[in-house]
């Protein structure tokens, strides 16, 4: 792997300010004349207010970046979110509600009977959407992983409406990664109370814009439940898999404890980082749903050992078989806990020494067997000729599972995985594009084909890119004929921010349009013809 010995990724993860108008870019190379759109991308760009610092990547107020491709000329251009999270720390100059893991404290200007009061109203939830945006229907929406999801302009970036899941759905919040089919239908997954106040997880879906043009929001419904391993303890769930007819879900044994969760609230300075807590002994369970009709398969109780998920790569059906290919983090201690601010500004020999403590990451591809046989105890039922992955059935009627490696180095993770969606999602496919991440920072890209193991990668001195997206050239045959496009930062330049174009064949660069700003980090985003 490559040093960065001058630390100068520290750059990433510091505030900017959002820009008046679109900028345009120096283009090098030669943008493909096809190429015309916006790629639109959600990071943390502001990371303290007044004297308060935020303390976790996953706290720093909502920016959302855009880059607008038109007729070989590019202009980049970024606002805030006006969340009410951002307007009332605006307003206040203070942090006023919590954030992932940053506690807001009581006005010190209020007098003990008013914060008496405020107590009293409960919880504020955060809406700061800095993780992802996406389409439902006609409409754009930034997001975190809470109940409120934030309507946004895609052309102009203003902010148009927040919105309450809570008014259409049975969910305390839903991912920030959800699948969408051809039709626009939306599918996600969100934690629930179940039946009798246990907790469970519940699919729902967005159906696609009605004939009558109405919000398709709000004739959401949820599809199927699936119940929680343990009654008060949901796990931490940041993606799902979906194939043509099953929705897979990973229970990872990264749990948030309800009851820390509500007490955590009544005394200051809670946050919700201090709500996670780890099962040491479950290990991890998968679950399987059927789409149509909707219905949990709870005959099948897949096991395996302990591993922290946030990003499926892609599952698709085959022979009688599921095959489920995943971002992995070794082991039961959650990676979040790494990635606080303070650490990831660390002195680089810091940074790796915390990288070394932390769970190791891995790409794994489980497989999944439909057809399960009482008489088939003790043998491993995966028949198909291409993997290694095993599925053994115990006597106690659970199939334990062990995967094969697709990908592994040590502090080296494939992550923000991406793939031609429109054309793989729920399909066989041979290629993953990700980020590459050493030691927690973002310093490569890389393509992965998930049948031979190849890789290739791009990588630049003092570069950080950001996830890639795939774009896929028009009337393209092979699954790999298209560009990847990043947000690649490089903090001693010129001009330190840039729109990177890869050729997704061979990663080979077709194009880059510099811009003289930084730009933070962003965590995902979307490409919008």
């Amino acid at each position: 792997f490559v040093e960065h010995p001058a630390a100068s990724y520290k750059k990433i993860f510091e505030s900017v300010e959002e820009l008046n108008e679109p900028i345009p870019a120096v283009i090098t190379g030669i943008i493909p004349s096809w190429l015309g759109g916006s790629l639109l991308r959600m990071g943390p760009g502001l990371f303290e207010v007044g004297d308060e610092h935020f303390q976790h990547l996953f706290d720093g107020q909502a920016l959302i970046h855009k880059f607008d491709l038109k007729n070989g000329q590019v202009t980049y251009y970024r606002k805030f979110i006006r969340t009410d999270a951002y307007v009332r720390a605006m307003t206040e100059n203070r942090v006023v509600i919590t954030e992932f893991g940053t506690a807001a404290y009581p006005d010190p200007c209020k007098n003990i009977f008013s914060r008496f009061f405020t107590y009293f109203r409960g919880i504020e939830v955060t809406d700061n959407c800095l993780v992802n945006i996406y389409p439902i229907g006609e409409d754009f929406y930034a997001v975190t992983e809470t109940n409120y999801i934030t309507k946004v302009d895609p052309d102009s970036l203003e902010t148009l409406k927040k919105v309450d899941l809570c008014k259409y759905l049975s969910v305390n919040g839903v991912t920030a990664h959800p699948h969408t089919e051809r039709d626009g239908t939306v599918y996600n997954i969100g934690n629930c109370f179940g039946k009798n106040m246990s907790l469970a997880y519940n699919i729902v879906k967005i159906p696609p814009v009605p004939k009558d043009k109405s919000d398709p929001i709000e004739k959401s419904q949820v599809l199927v439940q699936l119940p929680s391993s343990e009654r008060l303890k949901p796990s931490y769930v940041h993606s799902f898999g979906m194939t043509d007819n099953y929705f897979v879900f990973v229970e990872q044994p990264v749990k948030i404890n309800l009851l820390k969760f509500l007490s955590a609230w009544s005394f200051r300075g809670a946050t919700y980082m201090d709500c996670f807590e780890s099962n040491t002994s479950m290990g991890t369970w998968f679950h399987l749903a059927s789409k149509e009709p909707a219905g949990y398969l709870s005959s099948h109780k897949f096991r395996t050992s302990a591993f922290n998920l946030f990003h499926h790569i892609n599952a698709y059906e085959d022979e009688g078989f599921i095959v489920v290919d995943l971002c992995t983090w070794k082991g039961h201690e959650f990676v979040y806990n790494y990635l606080y601010l303070a650490n990831l500004k660390e002195e680089w020999e810091e940074v790796k020494k915390a990288a070394a403590r932390a769970p190791q990451p891995e790409v794994r591809r489980y497989v999944l067997p439909l057809d399960i046989h009482r008489e088939d105890q003790g043998k491993n039922l995966v028949s198909l000729s291409y993997t290694t992955a095993t599925a053994v059935l115990d006597s106690d009627g659970t199939i334990w599972l062990e995967p094969e490696v697709l990908f592994s180095g040590p502090r080296q993770a494939f992550e923000f995985p991406q793939i031609n969606y429109s054309k793989c999602c729920g399909k066989k496919y041979s290629f993953a594009y990700g980020l590459g991440l050493n030691h927690f920072i973002p310093d490569r890209i890389v393509k992965l084909n998930v049948q031979t193991k190849e890789i290739w990668v791009w990588q630049e001195e003092d570069s950080y890119p950001s996830e890639p997206l795939f774009v896929p050239s028009p009337g393209a045959t092979q699954e790999d004929d298209g560009v990847l496009l990043s947000v690649v930062v490089k903090p001693g330049a010129q001009r330190p921010g840039s729109l990177l174009v890869l050729d997704a064949r061979n990663l080979t660069e077709l194009a880059r349009a510099e811009v003289n700003t930084i730009i933070p980090i962003t965590l995902h985003g979307m490409y919008k013809p």
